[in-house]
């Protein structure tokens, strides 16, 4: 992937070092969904030690980190990896929103910590994995895990990276469309299975929203063959049916899926990344996911 060819973005907060110590308490605490999918994600496809990992994930002090997590400067390679892949996703959906839209984009702030941090949705800490608030429209991620990421798996992990933050740009484009806040409101007055529905169509469709600046990237020749099929490989292993067959020793409910099957994010993020069209992402008018 050839994210040094990308514009660096000016949106990015870097709030590392600043985060309390103590173990937050709020809508993110605990080992959550999407820190077991990044764990597994380095288990499956970098060939990483699962366990390890979500020792990591659970308990910063517990497990030993690489030395790649000691606290580096503020112009790090990491810090330019996420405002280059964040200016790269500003630049795809301008273009996008003024030809596909006929209006202008507004981009989301994006916000670096390390160990835990306070958004206007709540309190979160690695485990959360990362995140967007559309309270604040700000993209949360903890630099920490993909320090130790990159320590363990090297430069490989660089499009998986880049995917979680596209997904999480996805969730942004749904609140600037006003999708979000029609999806909370209908989740309000709806049953559990239901509401589980919802936020699988809303989750289905941020896949597919990654894959149409994918496609943009692939246009310019930024990534790769190698870099679409390792995309598609993490689709694969962070479906709901294949979390819960990992985590649950194989015993796989349904009703309780929030982020659809591995089969179903394959097919959205497939459907942005082949098309390059925002239209061929509605994922709450089709019968078929």
């Amino acid at each position: 992937m050839k994210w040094d060819e990308m514009r660096e973005s000016d949106n990015v907060e870097d709030e590392r070092g600043g985060s309390s110590s103590s173990s937050p308490v709020g809508m993110m605490g605990g080992l959550g969904v999407g820190g077991m999918a990044i764990a597994l994600i380095a288990g499956l496809i970098f060939k990483v030690d699962v366990t390890q990992i979500l020792s990591f994930l659970s308990n910063n002090k517990a497990a030993p980190a690489p030395q790649a997590l000691v606290k580096q400067p503020i112009k790090d390679r990491d810090s330019a990896f996420v405002k280059s892949v964040l200016g790269d996703t500003e630049d795809t959906w301008n273009r996008i929103f003024k030809q596909q839209l006929k209006t202008n984009y507004q981009a989301p702030k994006l916000v670096l910590f390390d160990g835990s941090v306070n958004s206007a949705c709540g309190s979160a800490r690695t485990s959360s994995g990362p995140f967007y608030c559309p309270a604040d429209q700000k993209v949360y991620l903890d630099m920490g895990f993909f320090k130790y990421l990159e320590a363990t798996a090297g430069n490989d992990a660089d499009f998986a990276r880049a995917y979680a933050i596209a997904h999480e740009v996805g969730h942004h484009i749904q609140t600037l469309r006003g999708t979000s806040a029609s999806v909370r409101q209908l989740k309000a007055s709806s049953s559990k299975a239901k509401a589980n529905e919802l936020s699988v169509r809303q989750e289905l469709q941020a896949d597919c929203l990654a894959g149409v600046w994918g496609h943009s990237t692939s246009q310019r020749g930024l990534i790769s063959d190698q870099d679409i099929t390792k995309a598609l490989n993490t689709a694969t292993q962070i479906g709901d049916d294949y979390l819960q067959k990992q985590s649950k020793s194989g015993h796989v409910i349904p009703d309780s899926f929030t982020h659809g099957t591995s089969q179903q994010r394959v097919t959205w993020f497939k459907r942005g990344l082949e098309t390059g069209n925002i239209d061929q992402c509605d994922t709450f008018n089709t019968n078929q996911l």
